[in-house]
């Protein structure tokens, strides 16, 4: 793969990102290598399937719910871009009390994922 996320990235997408998420330039470099190592069509996207080849993702009992984590409101369809990945994200980054960031507050942690249980095969399958 090589150095393929840097070229891919450009700083001013990495300054957006940083100012939304409050993940850094480095975080966010690596991040991006990772996405695109799931991204087996190369499309710019990950799917659920995707997510799922994670080996320890896919032996999690919360592995579906940490999926779904991703595909929440209507505009994640069935596919995820690298924003909306990193926004996802951003809800799990320890709070840091010097820096404000909207996705990161302790408010948007209580409401974070805003569905709530759903019954699956006769059972509530949520866990949240």
């Amino acid at each position: 793969m090589g150095n393929r996320s840097s070229l891919l990235l450009r700083e001013e997408e990495i300054a957006q990102i940083q100012q939304e998420t409050g993940f850094t330039p480095n975080q966010i470099e690596r991040l991006y290598s990772r996405f695109t190592s799931l991204d087996r069509g190369d499309c710019g996207t990950l799917s659920r399937d995707d997510f799922l080849r994670i080996p320890e993702l896919a032996i999690n009992p919360l592995g579906e719910r940490i999926v779904n984590s991703f595909f929440q409101g209507d505009e994640f369809a069935d596919r995820v871009n690298f924003r909306q990945f990193m926004h996802v994200l951003a809800h799990f980054r320890p709070i840091k009390r010097n820096k404000e960031n909207k996705l990161n507050s302790r408010e948007e942690k209580l409401r974070y994922p805003p569905q709530r249980p759903k019954l699956t095969h006769g059972y509530c399958g949520a866990i949240w």
